[in-house]
Parts: structure tokens; C-alpha cells; sequence
């Protein structure tokens, strides 16, 4: 078997994360074909995934210091795989000069250019529109990545189109794959009268999951509340703040309830899942995870954004009153649990995406010097960005070693 390293911002954390998830989503298509090496600069947590589990071998390293750059070369990797581009940035460089004939592979996550200049328009009370986030920064940056690596793993449909359509990058070094689900085993849920509560859940260091809990509590809650007023939302989440904490309410029914260690199992025992971002990117997990556990839930539009085609509602009048007729509503429950069900199937099926995945990943890997040539603009940027980082890393490496 070959060897794959991934680099990682952040040790995976499944039980508090989307992108935890995600990347134990990869791990399981790729372990099939090479022996997966984690590495990262982070430190673990309490919520950390043991992935020696999985039988990958797993190392902390350093940021801007030359022992990567012999952990790298004498892993001698046939494949690379940067976790969100700020890893990319750091290390992409490092792995050019030391490993040049790996393929190098950017796992977004979600595009967080578009989720960073949403947050700001949202903030600012502007209209978001492409032409804003073209002028951002952090997206001239985001997509000099994309460009530098070989291929770019993006899970939303929408950002492929935006990529191509409003900054010019070539589809060949993007692949859609959406999150991978196992379909095929998918436990008994339990019926309408058995379930009761509404519930939401997110990580609260993700800023949109932030803003959607306080959207809940000021708009929408009250609403839904009004007309059933012995009902109970239930808000779970990891690292929730305290402005958060803050709104626990059990005598209105708003009970935050923080990190849940079977979130699933709460999930299945609530009637409708509320999903109310109004700013992000990527696909959500938290919509994949009430389609698992077989939860019908109410979402706006930049929730369902890049996934399967859903009823969405962006005023918090319609949202609330849409719960309340999903929640009230036998029949139209039992609809929206089955077009769930079937969009898991059709759209998310990790058998045929690992497929997917593997066939592209070798299909670059054979012919990689044809595939870098057509990206002219690529090795341009890596020439001049890649270089600027460098001589950035080596000046810190240097001022890190003269500290008493």
C-alpha cells in the first residue's frame, strides 16, 4: 500500500463538529488504499477522535520549523492532503520542495472566504453580493490555494459554480463530494407520537451557529411559543459562550442544554429540527444530521445552500409558522421524513462517493505532470506565494531560535 498524510488544523472532533465528521468520512474512503498518516500542529482535546482505531498512525509537528521537513521527506508520501488552505499556506511549500511528485489535495470544508465575508455583510447589515466577496482578502488567498494544489475536495454544489463562474478556476481542479453517509444501515426511528421537542445544535465556535441560536431566541421562539406554548426547544452544542448559556430559559421552553455525548439519540427523540443560519458556507451537518436520525426539519436558505433540493424560509414569521404546521401536522411530517430519507439515499451514499473519490484521486495521480501543466496560473502562484512564505517561515524559524 501507499502512503497518504493529511495535515490537519485541528485533531478531529466527530462528537462536535461537522468537519470532525468529515474527515473520518475520508479516512474510511481513502484507508483502502494507502496507510494514512494525521499529523497536526494542534493540541488535543477532551472531545479528540482516537484514530489509532482506525489504524492511523498519527504524530504532532511544529509550525515554522524545518522538522517537518524531515518527517516529510522521509515519510516520502504519494499523496498530501491539506486540511482547510490556511494549512495549505503554511505547509504547501514545505511539501513542493521535499516531496514534489505528491499529489497534493486541498480539503475545504467549506469555503470559508464566502462564510468569513457573509458573517461581515450580516454584521454590517449589507446585502451580500459575489462582487463583495471577490474583493475580499481572504479570498484571493482561499483561491491561490485551490490553484496551487492539484485537486480541491469541495462538499457544496454552489461553491464549484462560484469558483468557476465568478473566479475563473478551472473545473478540472475541482471534484464535488458532498458528505458520505452510510445509508444502508440506518435504525428504526421512531413515529410521530412518539417524538416530542423541537431541537437545534452546533458548535459554538462556529460564528453562524452563534447567530442562528440568538436569531431562535429573539425571533423566531417566541412565535412558536405563542401557539404552542407547552413545548420545549431543546439547543445542544460544544463551546457554546456564555452569551449563549445566557439564554437558558426552561420556564419559557428554551433550554440550553450544551454538549450532548449521544447527540443522535436526542435528535431521534425530537419531532423537528430548526436550522436558522443566516450566514455560512459549505453544506451544514447539522441538516445531514437530523436527515440521519430521520428528523424533519425547517432550514433557510443558506442552510440548505450546495445540498438537495428543500422548502426553505428566510423571515422568521414564515420559519416559525412553518414549524409550528410541520410540528402540529401528522401528515405533512410523515412526507418530510420520507423525502429525507430518500435525499440520504440519493445524494449522500458513501459507497458510491468513496468510489468516486478513489477513481479521481488515481486518475490525477497517473497522469499528474499533464494535469500541472494545464494549470499554467498554478505554478505561478506557487512560485511567487509559496516563495514569500518561505522566506516569512525561515525568518521566524530563526527569531523562534534565538528566544532565551
Amino acid at each position: 500500500m501507499g502512503r497518504l498524510l493529511i495535515i490537519g488544523q485541528v485533531w478531529p472532533e466527530p462528537s462536535t463538529t461537522a468537519a470532525g465528521h468529515r474527515m473520518l468520512q475520508l479516512i474510511g474512503a481513502l484507508k483502502s488504499q494507502w496507510e494514512i498518516t494525521f499529523v497536526t500542529t494542534a493540541a488535543k482535546t477532551a472531545y479528540t477522535f482516537d484514530l489509532s482505531v482506525l489504524g492511523v498512525r498519527t504524530q504532532s509537528i511544529l509550525l515554522n520549523d524545518s522538522s517537518f521537513d524531515d518527517f516529510v521527506s522521509d515519510l516520502n508520501p504519494e499523496v498530501v492532503i491539506f486540511d482547510r488552505f490556511i494549512i495549505e499556506e503554511q505547509f504547501g511549500w514545505r511539501v513542493s520542495e521535499k516531496v514534489p511528485m505528491a499529489l497534493r489535495v486541498l480539503n475545504t470544508e467549506d469555503l470559508h472566504s464566502l462564510r468569513k465575508c457573509r458573517e461581515k455583510c450580516h454584521q454590517q447589515a449589507i446585502d451580500f453580493t459575489t462582487d463583495l466577496w471577490l474583493d475580499f482578502e481572504m479570498t484571493k488567498r482561499e483561491v491561490a490555494s485551490i490553484y496551487r494544489v492539484d485537486l480541491s475536495l469541495m462538499v457544496s454544489s454552489y461553491e464549484i459554480e462560484l469558483l468557476i463562474e465568478k473566479a475563473g478556476v478551472p473545473q478540472f481542479l475541482l471534484m464535488y463530494l458532498p458528505f458520505m453517509l452510510d445509508v444502508d444501515t440506518q435504525a428504526e426511528m421512531l413515529s410521530f407520537d412518539s417524538r416530542q421537542n423541537f431541537i437545534t445544535f452546533g458548535n459554538g465556535r462556529h460564528a453562524p451557529n452563534v447567530d442562528a441560536i440568538h436569531f431562535l431566541h429573539e425571533a423566531i421562539w417566541p412565535l412558536i411559543r405563542k401557539s404552542l406554548p407547552n413545548e420545549t426547544l431543546k439547543v445542544y452544542g460544544a463551546y457554546l459562550p456564555e452569551s449563549v448559556t445566557q439564554l437558558h430559559q426552561p420556564k419559557k421552553g428554551f433550554e440550553v442544554l450544551g454538549w450532548c455525548e449521544n447527540l443522535d439519540a436526542e435528535i431521534q427523540k425530537s419531532k423537528v429540527c430548526l436550522v436558522p443560519l443566516r450566514f455560512g458556507a459549505g453544506i451544514k451537518g447539522k441538516v445531514v444530521d437530523a436527515l440521519r436520525n430521520g428528523t424533519p426539519l425547517i432550514t433557510t436558505s443558506i442552510a440548505a445552500e450546495g445540498m438537495h433540493p428543500m422548502k426553505t424560509f428566510d423571515r422568521s414569521e414564515a420559519f416559525a409558522k412553518q414549524a409550528i404546521e410541520l410540528y402540529t401536522n401528522q401528515i405533512e411530517w410523515k412526507k418530510a421524513k420520507a423525502l429525507g430519507k430518500s435525499a440520504l439515499k440519493s445524494h449522500y451514499d458513501e459507497k458510491q462517493w468513496s468510489k468516486i473519490l478513489l477513481r479521481q484521486l488515481s486518475r490525477v495521480q497517473a497522469n499528474l505532470i499533464a494535469h500541472r501543466r494545464k494549470n499554467f496560473t498554478g505554478s505561478i502562484l506557487q512560485h511567487h506565494s509559496h516563495n514569500a512564505t518561505k522566506y516569512l517561515s525561515k525568518w521566524i524559524e530563526e527569531k523562534n531560535k534565538n528566544r532565551p
